[in-house]
């Protein structure tokens, strides 16, 4: 697809010129800054600054704690006391390093819902979600290996049960198990692993952030209309854009301020409050926590995990189906990775014709709902497995596969979309009217 058609950067001195012809590095900031950007993006599109500031929190901090961390299983729980009492900030640098975490998840929840929405995922901006998708599954796997290091009594036996599932799978399933461990359990070997895959991880997320940028810097950004920028000449383009900077980069910078203020208020005076009790308390192989439940952003999916019992129909079929090979256990498994599966083939299970939400009015039902399935699924993830809570959990997880293999493709088919503006000028102008036209004209 063609470019937005925009002014580019062009060398003016000699020494601009002679940088250009062999590091365009001037050029590349300059069109990203000045990228003509959908004008009428609301607040929802705030996200992206506060990811990019996550990012970059949690690999500072996380560096720099890495400088008093000891990897050993005998050492470790005592350095993260080491960092909280003797270094000099270290208890700020934890608390911000394990509260950046829950504000990354926050934010990348908002962003994955805003784009479930908006339809952010369509043509011909498939590959950009995708990219997200492969962020959050990167982003999942290091905040795991992230909660494992402090060694506490939930770090030790969340790696426990989590590994543990690896070995559900049929024929490789011990062989995996054995090699992400290091050894036949949860050891030395492990912490190692785990803390150095937890420094690499974050880069390599890095690296995807700026190619997800890239993708959908050539696709340009989708809005809430769902309606594309007009590619016709620089004039009508311009009627439906704005540049990147000043516009957007203040309100994102206002957008992360006030972020800002909830998050230091977290940091400052409750910043246990989304940590578990029980991991701060070292980490015992011979004493087995009551209830081991993850990290809050983990729950919807460890919940999915948890639903399908042995004694669950669809999994009793499945089992004898495959003449026993797919068991409860690794039918729990793979719904937990199909969950997030489901969700990156959105692309192609919505059959709709219509980007955006907004003019869907059947679709805003079910999505509302689907919003109101994820807190349920997370809620009861935190919850024993007893009744009523399995009971939840099931239906829960069924909803959540029901509204991306069975919804979405029939909306696509029996909805009736409501009106939709021809040009982005169009619902910027309904939405946003130019003040004082009416006196102006009176006045002429």
């Amino acid at each position: 697809m063609a470019g937005i058609p925009h002014d580019h950067y062009e060398p003016k001195t000699g020494g601009e010129k002679w940088l250009h012809s062999r590091l365009p590095i001037v050029g590349l900031l300059y069109d990203t800054l000045m990228i003509p950007t959908p004008k009428n993006l609301n607040w929802m599109w705030i996200w992206g600054i506060v990811l990019t500031f996550c990012l970059v929190l949690q690999i500072v901090t996380g560096i720099v704690l890495a400088m008093h961390y000891t990897p050993h299983v005998d050492l470790a729980f005592a350095s993260i006391e080491h960092i909280m009492r003797d270094v000099n900030g270290g208890y700020m640098l934890r608390y911000l390093h394990a509260n950046g975490a829950s504000l990354f998840f926050v934010a990348v929840y908002a962003h994955i819902f805003r784009g479930l929405y908006y339809g952010s995922y369509k043509a011909p901006r498939e590959i950009t979600w995708i990219i997200g998708m492969i962020i959050y599954l990167a982003m999942m796997g290091t905040a795991f290996m992230g909660y494992v290091l402090p060694w506490g009594q939930m770090s030790f036996w969340g790696a426990t049960v989590i590994t543990g599932l690896f070995g559900a799978i049929p024929g490789v399933g011990e062989m995996l198990q054995t090699w992400l461990l290091g050894g036949p359990a949860v050891d030395n070997a492990t912490l190692n692993r785990f803390f150095s895959l937890h420094y690499l991880l974050p880069f390599v997320i890095a690296g995807l952030v700026a190619v997800h940028i890239w993708a959908f810097h050539t696709t340009g950004n989708n809005n809430p209309s769902g309606v594309e920028v007009r590619r016709t000449s620089k004039e009508d383009a311009a009627k439906d854009t704005l540049p990147f900077w000043p516009y957007f980069v203040i309100k994102d910078l206002f957008a992360l301020g006030v972020v800002m203020i909830v998050f230091w208020a977290v940091v400052g005076f409750m910043p246990n409050f989304l940590g578990h009790p029980d991991n701060y308390i070292e980490a015992n192989a011979l004493a087995t926590p009551a209830h081991i439940v993850p990290e809050w952003y983990f729950l919807p999916f460890y919940a999915i995990l948890r639903a399908f019992t042995a004694d669950v129909w669809v999994v009793q079929l499945v089992e004898f189906l495959s003449f026993g090979i797919v068991d409860a256990k690794f039918f729990g498994v793979a719904a937990m990775f199909g969950a997030i599966a489901v969700m990156a083939a959105a692309p192609w299970l919505d059959t709709s014709s219509v980007r955006s939400g907004r003019y869907r009015p059947m679709f805003k039902w079910w999505f509302a709902l689907l919003v109101v399935d994820f807190l349920v699924l997370m809620w009861v993830g935190a919850m024993p497995t007893d009744e009523p809570f399995a009971t939840i959990s099931l239906i829960a997880s069924a909803y959540w596969f029901g509204y991306f293999l069975v919804i979405l493709p029939l909306l696509g088919v029996i909805e009736k979309p409501l009106a939709r503006p021809a040009t982005i000028e169009e619902d910027f102008d309904a939405h946003y009217p130019a003040k004082g036209s009416d006196s102006v004209a009176a006045s002429e």
